[in-house]
């Protein structure tokens, strides 16, 4: 009887430690040396830090490209347009290939595409031109972004994944930050050109480094395929979703077309959803969402960056009320990424200490009282008080972002981590595309309802200064709502996570 009593128990052990078993399996690979560890993340980051730099530099060159390419607004767009397209369509794709041949190999591909696509934008005679490439560079920047999570997590044990993501996270933030200001630079000092060809010198170095650093990725077994299919499939999807909401920011959401798009876009999502589910071999298996907690991370991912995408309505608050140039709105505007930036390195350290799902949950609530104080802006709000309102959602956004990222990289096994890093830079591509047009809808909205003048004389570059801090006011009031119910679902995820952790305490013992 006591035999088979510690059988039982045994048993017991075996099927409640089940769940950890993927993380294990990332632990019993070798791993580089500390000194050719922490190089290869110089090398990721470098590429991280260029497809970043070259995302944001690109806002701030809009005008300038309108006048030197003797265009107009609507079709300089496609300029970033182009380039998001591609990165968001081929997102989960390009993750699948990483899995598939060899995540270093294809990064080292994505590379080459993006600095020889960063050499022809700045050689581009129209803007035809300039659009095509700044596709084609996309294209460089979807293997970067898709795939340099995957590298670091692969090459970093779990007792330094954390503070390892955190830096890179850190980097993004800098990308962001740095990009404005130093495009107003480039540009008058050397042209707009400049914006690109600053990409190459980087991207050399960073060929360098990766080639030399990264060992080669752990392929999956021979018989596994790609999923040419589902990958077009999900293509199409993501186009016409993205092309849809862009749209419908210029024509209304009610336009034929925009509602078109994106009733193709919700078709294409159960067709691809009824694809993979029949697969062996799918590009996303819908059963890794069976993992509650991974989900739950995915989706406050989604839920963060839509909030995230308000701060393109905090230039029309700069430069029409408070009346600062360009130069000092680009400077400005680099307090969310900045303060997100010095603290993403310690939260991502602190998460190795003490377990992500907390800390991401403190950067939540931080978020939530920094969407209140950026609604409070008003007429007579001076640089320190603007910095003030502003850098707590930064900081939240820091603390919240490298726990998530890493809770989510570790939820996987280790031959799905291209996949789980896709995942992670799709949905911050989807919360942007799905926040920039529900945002602005809503401080448009608001901006005419609050200017005593008829709507069709309502204009935002010309709107009154009262007006648009009414827009201001109501679109951060919205983020905090958003934010309140990502916690509410961190929270969920934290319970769960503690009440799985206890069964496996009680398992051992």
């Amino acid at each position: 009887m006591k035999d088979g009593h510690l059988n039982q128990r045994t048993k017991q052990k075996v099927s409640v430690a089940k769940p950890i078993l993927p993380e294990q399996s990332q632990l019993s690979k070798p791993v580089p040396s500390a000194h050719n560890r922490w190089l290869a993340l110089t090398g990721v980051g470098l590429g991280v830090l260029m497809s970043t730099i070259d995302f944001s530099i690109v806002n701030i060159a809009l005008p300038t490209l309108v006048k030197e390419l003797n265009t107009d607004l609507a079709t300089v767009q496609w300029v970033i347009l182009s380039y998001a397209l591609v990165v968001t369509s081929l997102m989960m794709g390009v993750a699948r290939l990483g899995d598939l041949f060899g995540r270093k190999r294809i990064y080292v591909v994505g590379l080459w595409i993006f600095s020889l696509g960063s050499l022809l934008c700045g050689m581009s005679p129209t803007v035809g031109w300039l659009i095509g490439f700044r596709s084609f560079q996309g294209l460089g920047a979807v293997m970067m972004q898709a795939l340099g999570a995957a590298i670091v997590t692969e090459i970093f044990p779990s007792s330094e994944r954390g503070k390892a993501l955190g830096i890179i996270g850190g980097i993004v933030s800098f990308g962001l930050a740095v990009g404005p200001a130093l495009g107003g630079v480039l540009i008058g000092w050397a042209g707009w050109e400049s914006i690109f060809l600053i990409n190459i010198p980087i991207g050399l170095i960073a060929f360098v480094v990766v080639a030399f650093a990264v060992p080669p990725s752990k392929r999956v077994q021979r018989g596994e395929r790609f999923d040419l299919g589902g990958a077009f499939i999900l293509l199409v999807t993501l186009a016409c979703y993205s092309l849809g909401m862009t749209l419908g920011q210029r024509s209304g959401f009610d336009n034929a077309d925009v509602l078109t798009l994106l009733s193709f876009s919700v078709a294409g999502f159960l067709v691809f959803l009824l694809v993979e589910w029949r697969l062996k071999q799918p590009m996303i298996d819908p059963r890794m969402f069976g993992n509650i907690l991974l989900s739950l991370n995915v989706l406050m991912g989604l839920m963060v960056f839509i909030t995230l995408a308000g701060i393109v309505v905090l230039p029309f608050f700069l430069e029409n009320v408070q009346g600062y140039s360009t130069q000092t709105t680009g400077f400005l505007m680099m307090t969310i990424p900045l303060s997100m930036g010095l603290v993403a390195p310690w939260a991502g350290a602190l998460s190795d200490r003490y377990g992500p799902r907390g800390i991401s949950l403190i950067g939540l609530c931080i978020m939530f009282s920094g969407s209140l104080t950026i609604s409070t802006l008003s007429e007579n709000v001076g640089i320190l008080g603007y910095i003030l309102r502003i850098a707590p959602f930064g900081i939240g956004l820091g603390f919240f972002q490298s726990p998530n990222n890493s809770a989510v990289m570790g939820a996987v096994p280790g031959e799905r981590l291209g996949v789980a890093s896709g995942l992670l830079s799709l949905s911050r591509n989807l919360g942007m595309a799905s926040g920039v047009p529900l945002l602005s809808s809503l401080f448009t909205t608001q901006l005419m309802a609050a200017s005593p003048l008829p709507k069709a004389q309502v204009d935002v570059a010309t709107a009154l200064p009262g007006a648009l801090v009414a827009g201001i006011e109501l679109t951060y009031r919205v983020a905090a709502g958003i934010i309140l119910l990502t916690a509410m679902v961190a929270a969920v995820a934290y319970f769960i996570d503690r009440r799985k952790s206890e069964r496996i305490s009680v398992g051992y013992r």
